[in-house]
């Protein structure tokens, strides 16, 4: 059958009309015109579509996208760089801080760990910041002063920024704005000259390279001289035998084809440019350092590169790249610094050790519009998707565009053409549909899977563009981050389990380390594990529950998160209780909450009756953080001894008695503090071997429990806590 033309008002075809026809999707008469196949794919589509907003709702809806700051540090518009702090006992063995075991009172927490610096640090410390790079060491006997680039959320400009440490760069005062111009500044170059403090900042955008002379120092500086009448980005001034000597890049040359070296009798000029420029080579990466006699220059692409400088003089110049040593991060995007960095200033200490500061970027360069150019791809993926459903399953009969050229061409030859795409739709769609019955189980089957991947689909477009970087970071407290320890106590029955927590939780920002407590069984290898922090697997000789609390002396942190191996969540919940602990370090901080009642007979009831009743006074162990050192020797007193021997008893209750132990070291106030994770999937289902199976007589043992702990330690029941008294709502 074919299509009728659309007629005028005297009977025959418009040019008008027909041409405008004519450009638009057409459908075939029988099955349903144009109206009712648009409005089925329109609808699909829309359904589909709301399930991926859902789901960027539920699964991004936690203030860590912008570190909690309304000015300045936004998630991906610069945000996410940093700010670390190194130490080594030579500039080729340097570690981050938290593997120096640094403890800062101020935190709660210890080993403190990078970032040191961010633009949110700054904002919260009233100087409004987007963005942090480009650090530079300078220090006065045992004051270090730290100078950066900060870029002013308002203008959009880059500032230098400046901040002090009293000791040995483990915390840091912001001090404020060193230097601003009506221009862009980074890169602040400080260095000393016949006594006095001078500080080469990179200010391309002026045209020229300036000197600016301390007059107040940190915070006072006056322009001194402009050394040179061109533009020279990532430059620094070194003495070396009888010149001084300017390294630099001339951005007119590109990004790697215009480093130049110049060279001068002192630090204002002239200045005579190197006979080999523009020389091969990298931009510079920060200050250049000597060590063991020789002369190194730092330079970057993605990442720090260091080069040894083998022959330097006003008619020839040689450097060889040498490794530096420090490790890659392991954990991506969840690491400050796993995507890029690009700066580092290495300096030694009065006390014969070397520290470093480098910066780092979770993200690389132009992430916004690249997740918002992948997250489209896929939704228009996914609207591909749906039509091919429709195609699939008779919503759509045939459906085909038409060129815009079409009106040129006579109506024979017109309708010739349109019966040719038909028949080609027909034949393909008639052909789908034979292989596959929408009324079969087959048919039933693909349908699903389509649909499951199309909403699969559109879930991951929409989290590309507002789900932010997809990292999930830690959570500062009073500015400052740490690491904590997972543990976990299993047998081999579990391996199944332990592999893949081990290799999800490996990856989150502030696990230091994974320690395996086995109680039964041949133990595994640490080396059989996908992880990206060292797994030490302790093996014990008597399988008790008792196990889990051990004192450990080879723990290197202060927070333990004991987290059962069957138990699976993601990071930002993990990050989020680590926060809370961190502010109340002398809680059991956890993520499932019990409610004891009474009068006796004390009955243990789960989450579910203490919602009903609007409180918990019980926080299982099984995902709970403590102090590691106040919780193991608390539980392993002489005091704990007769609920030890109950545990071994009735192989139970291990947890129930860390919080009568608690409470009762808790003369007020709450004693446990709990979490609402976004979701959290007990593995042990899938692989059945689960410890507790039986849930009635599991409760039945633990209501025995409490009778005897109650009459040795004291109540819990008048300890009772409620839901959704955080402000933050981390508890509803």
């Amino acid at each position: 059958m074919g299509s009728s033309p659309i007629v005028g008002s005297n009977g025959g075809s418009t040019d008008k009309t027909h041409g405008f026809r004519n450009r638009w999707w057409r459908v075939n008469d029988i099955g349903g015109g144009a109206s009712s196949t648009v409005h089925c794919l329109f609808v699909s589509f829309l359904l589909c579509s709301s399930v991926g907003v859902f789901y960027i709702f539920y699964l991004f809806n936690n203030p860590n996208l912008d570190y909690n700051n309304s000015l300045g540090c936004q998630e991906d518009n610069e945000g996410s760089w940093g700010i670390g702090v190194f130490y080594g006992d030579s500039p080729f063995s340097l570690k981050p801080i938290e593997d120096m075991n640094i403890w800062d009172n101020k935190t709660a927490a210890w080993p403190v760990a990078n970032p040191i610096l961010t633009c949110a640090s700054i904002t919260d410390s009233g100087f409004p910041s987007n963005f942090v790079a480009d650090p530079f060491l300078y220090s006065q006997g045992d004051i270090l002063y730290l100078f950066f680039e900060t870029k002013n959320p308002i203008t959009m400009q880059g500032d230098i920024g400046v901040a002090r440490s009293n000791d040995d760069g483990a915390t840091w005062e912001q001090l404020g704005v060193a230097l601003d111009e009506d221009w862009h500044l980074s890169h602040p170059y400080v260095f000393d000259y016949n006594r006095q403090i001078y500080m080469m900042p990179d200010g391309g955008e002026r045209g020229d390279t300036r000197l600016y002379r301390a007059v107040g120092f940190p915070l006072q500086w006056k322009l001194e001289k402009i050394i040179l009448e061109r533009p020279l980005v990532d430059a620094f001034i070194i003495q070396h035998g009888e010149n001084y000597w300017i390294f630099g890049s001339d951005p007119s040359r590109g990004t790697n084809g215009g480093f130049e070296i110049w060279y001068s009798s002192t630090p204002f000029g002239p200045w005579t440019p190197h006979r080999k420029n523009p020389i091969s080579g990298v931009r510079n990466g920060g200050r250049p350092f000597s060590y063991n006699g020789n002369l190194y220059r730092l330079g970057h692409d993605e990442n720090v590169l260091v080069f040894k400088i083998e022959v330097l003089t006003t008619d020839s110049y040689k450097e060889v790249r040498v490794d530096l040593g420090m490790e890659k991060p392991t954990k991506g995007k969840n690491a400050w610094n796993g995507a890029r960095s690009h700066h580092l200033d290495v300096q030694g200490l009065r006390t014969g050790q070397w520290i470093a500061v480098a910066d780092g970027d979770r993200t690389l360069f132009g992430d916004v519009t690249s997740r918002r150019v992948i997250g489209c791809s896929l939704i228009l993926a996914a609207g591909l998707l749906v039509f091919f459903v429709g195609l699939l399953f008779g919503f759509v009969k045939c459906f085909f565009p038409l060129t815009h050229n079409i009106k040129r061409r006579n109506d024979a030859l017109l309708v010739w053409e349109r019966l040719k795409l038909r028949l080609r739709w027909n034949q393909v769609s008639s052909f789908l549909r034979g292989k596959i019955n929408p009324t079969t189980f087959v048919g039933k089957f693909v349908f699903t899977i389509l649909l499951i991947a199309t909403i699969a689909i559109i879930s991951v477009g929409f989290g590309y563009i507002y789900g932010g970087n997809g990292a999930e970071k830690p959570y500062p407290v009073n500015d400052h981050f740490s690491q904590f320890t997972l543990l976990a106590m299993t047998y081999d029955a579990r391996m199944w389990n332990l592999k893949m927590y081990i290799k999800h939780y490996s990856r989150c920002a502030s696990v230091r380390e994974i320690l395996v407590v086995w109680n039964k069984g041949k133990p595994p290898d640490p080396s059989e594990f996908n992880s990206m922090v060292p797994v030490r697997i302790r093996v014990e000789e008597q399988n008790s529950l008792n196990n889990r609390f051990r004192i450990d002396p080879l723990i290197k942190t202060k927070a333990v998160l004991e987290l059962d191996d069957d138990i699976m969540m993601n990071c930002d919940d993990l990050e989020r209780g680590f926060k809370i602990w961190r502010e109340t370090p002398e809680r059991l901080v956890g993520f499932y909450p019990r409610l004891v009642t009474g009068p006796p007979p004390l009955k243990y009831r789960p989450e579910k009756h203490a919602r009903s009743h609007n409180g918990y006074n019980m926080i299982l162990t099984g995902a709970v953080f403590i102090d590691r050192q106040e919780a193991f020797e608390r539980y392993w007193s002489k005091e704990a001894e007769p609920g030890r021997k109950m545990v071994d008893e009735v192989f139970n209750c291990e947890d129930v008695l860390m919080n009568f132990l608690y409470a009762n070291a808790t003369p007020s106030g709450p004693s446990v503090e709990y979490i609402k994770p976004a979701w959290a999937i007990d593995t042990s289902k899938f692989s059945g071997v689960a410890i507790s199976g039986n849930t009635q007589a599991h409760y039945r043992v633990r209501s025995r429990c409490l009778e005897r702990f109650t009459e040795l330690y004291g109540g819990l029941t008048d300890r009772k806590v409620e839901f959704g008294r955080r402000k933050d709502g981390w508890d509803q």
